[in-house]
């Protein structure tokens, strides 16, 4: 049964970096941000912030059109995307199953000064992720986060690479 590793987390939680280290354990990486600045440029620099969602919307439909079709084909995925709210997470997670695959949700917690810090460094860059991200749009940001709950069946992501590769190995019940 292929895994599908949903990543919750705000902006500048980790989310791209652990993404990428699970390419490297064979997971194929779906990524909204990167497909809207593909199509619309940075976020804040070459569009208005307030344009984002309207931007984002059609994309995250093809991600997950491509999702459900990678998952029954037999592929291990891994979304790259916050799913800051519950019901987005619910929604993927029922796609997922629907499609035979088994949806597995890694939380990225991060505090409001540890995200600060890894804005600032990324607001420089010209890349996907680099997103002019003010510290009121982080307060935002924040708000509108359904902290994954204890009945929410997630892992929690410590920062240690090894120990996902293993939980995730558990989850699938190797």
């Amino acid at each position: 049964m292929p895994l599908a590793v949903l990543l919750a987390g705000l902006t500048g939680s980790g989310k791209t970096t652990v993404a990428q280290a699970l390419v490297g354990h064979g997971y194929l990486r779906l990524s909204v941000d990167e497909e809207v600045h593909r199509l619309h440029g940075r976020y804040g620099v070459d569009y208005p912030e307030r344009t984002y969602f309207e931007r984002e919307r059609p994309v995250v439909e093809a991600i997950r059109d491509r999702f459900i079709n990678e998952i029954e084909a037999g592929n291990d995925v891994v979304l790259d995307h916050g799913l800051w709210r519950r019901a987005e997470r619910d929604a993927w997670r029922q796609a997922a199953r629907e499609a035979g695959g088994l949806p597995v949700v890694v939380y990225l917690p991060a505090d409001r000064e540890q995200l600060l810090r890894r804005l600032a460094e990324r607001n420089v860059r010209e890349d996907a992720n680099a997103l002019t991200v003010t510290p009121g749009a982080l307060d935002d940001f924040f708000a509108r986060l359904d902290t994954p709950t204890d009945d929410e069946d997630v892992i929690v992501y410590t920062g240690d690479l090894d120990a996902l590769a293993v939980a995730l190995s558990e989850a699938r019940g190797l």
